[in-house]
């Protein structure tokens, strides 16, 4: 169990919370149980490092406060929208008997003990974090799920994770599954077009470019036989105007 250290503040003004900030001190506030709040003031780098921690609002941390210890656990964190810097933290008081609903973080252990994965099976995470209903005294930092000897095709649901002494899943009426663990997936590469297609598709360019150049020899010789032609009737009504001055000139 982490312990901290805390002190008492006097703050009753954004100004004065803002001051404090500014120090690097994060204003925070114990509440629960038949005690008033209380408010605190905790290291602004002591709260960072709780919070990367992936268990931190599941952690039973005890605040020493001015020679005062009590246990608490942290029920939300506030965050600078610009710097994503820690500004607020609430605490609740452990209180003997009483039961929370908590996000209990799931691990899996023995990873290279299973034959699934070794034959490439694939973990399929459905739930990485399971909200159970725990007493403040007996609350789990985290939910093991063995994985040796398991194979593909195995199931794993709430059932076979073994929960402490009083601590309850808060969903009820239905085993639920926390992971599976499947067959690999195979990705089926598209198939590449045969060569003969390839040639024949190039032939077909081929035979389009073969067209195109008879086309447009068609073209220059049907040029060609006009003008031929246009040369041939001019020849034969100049010939036709030299007959028709034949007998004039005969007359004469």
């Amino acid at each position: 169990m982490n312990s901290i250290e805390a002190s008492i503040r006097n703050t009753n003004t954004k100004g004065e919370v803002k001051t404090l900030r500014s120090k690097g001190i994060v204003p925070a506030i114990v509440y629960g149980g038949k005690n008033q709040n209380q408010k605190i003031a905790i290291s602004k780098k002591v709260i960072k490092l709780l919070a990367d921690k992936e268990n931190f609002l599941s952690n039973i941390l005890t605040l020493n406060i001015e020679g005062n210890s009590q246990n608490v656990l942290p029920r939300e964190i506030k965050f600078d929208t610009i710097t994503d810097e820690p500004i607020h933290v609430d605490f609740l008081r452990i209180v003997g008997g009483a039961k929370i609903a908590l996000e209990i973080p799931v691990k899996f252990i023995n990873n290279e003990k299973s034959p699934g994965l070794k034959r490439g099976g694939v973990l399929n995470i459905v739930r990485r974090k399971v909200e159970l209903k725990c007493p403040t005294e007996n609350i789990p930092d985290e939910l093991i799920v063995d994985l040796e000897n398991k194979d593909i095709g195995e199931s794993f649901k709430i059932s076979s994770i073994k929960l402490p002494e009083g601590v309850t899943p808060t969903i009820q009426g239905r085993d639920f599954v926390v992971a599976t663990l499947a067959a690999p997936t195979v990705i089926k590469e598209p198939e590449k077009p045969a060569e003969e297609s390839v040639e024949g598709a190039e032939g077909t360019e081929e035979g389009a470019e073969t067209t195109a150049e008879g086309a447009e020899g068609e073209a220059k010789a049907a040029e060609g036989d006009k003008k031929e032609g246009e040369k041939g009737d001019k020849k034969e009504a100049d010939k036709n105007k030299k007959e028709e001055k034949k007998p004039a000139a005969e007359k004469k």
